[in-house]
């Protein structure tokens, strides 16, 4: 059954940002290092909570950095109403159904999901199924 007729909520146009990107942790009390914003990225992530310092950018990260590498953006394209519902839902139930992992990020504008980068092409084609409009990369 074809996610529109689950429910699964709005359709977006998506593309793909051309950058391979690189989720690091660092302790929660740490300052957000200078190579964060050495290199000029499309996307950039800082999130700091109680117990972590996430970031989510472009490598190279230095030794000793935990992180998580190899990742892909795919991007919502326009602006997101912040009343919209079922954004995620929408876009991370396909990919949750083709077994793709993903790592969220919301900003004011639009929402970006990361996906495994050997898994970016069968990320695409389940959003496509999924009835959302996929950009040529």
């Amino acid at each position: 059954m074809a996610a529109e007729q689950r429910g699964r909520g709005p359709r977006f146009r998506v593309d793909t940002l051309p950058a391979v990107y690189e989720i690091c942790r660092l302790e929660a009390d740490a300052d957000v290092p200078e190579w964060v914003a050495a290199a000029p990225q499309a996307l950039l992530s800082v999130t700091r909570t109680e117990s972590e310092l996430s970031i989510v950018c472009t490598g190279p990260i230095p030794a000793g950095v935990e992180h998580s590498r190899g990742w892909r953006a795919v991007r919502v394209l326009g602006t997101l109403e912040h009343t919209m519902t079922g954004v995620l839902v929408s876009l991370a139930g396909p990919l949750a159904d083709a077994g793709i992992p993903i790592f969220a990020i919301s900003t004011f504008d639009t929402d970006y999901l990361l996906v495994p980068g050997d898994a970016l092409d069968q990320a695409l084609a389940a959003l496509g199924d999924a009835g959302h409009t996929v950009a040529p990369r």
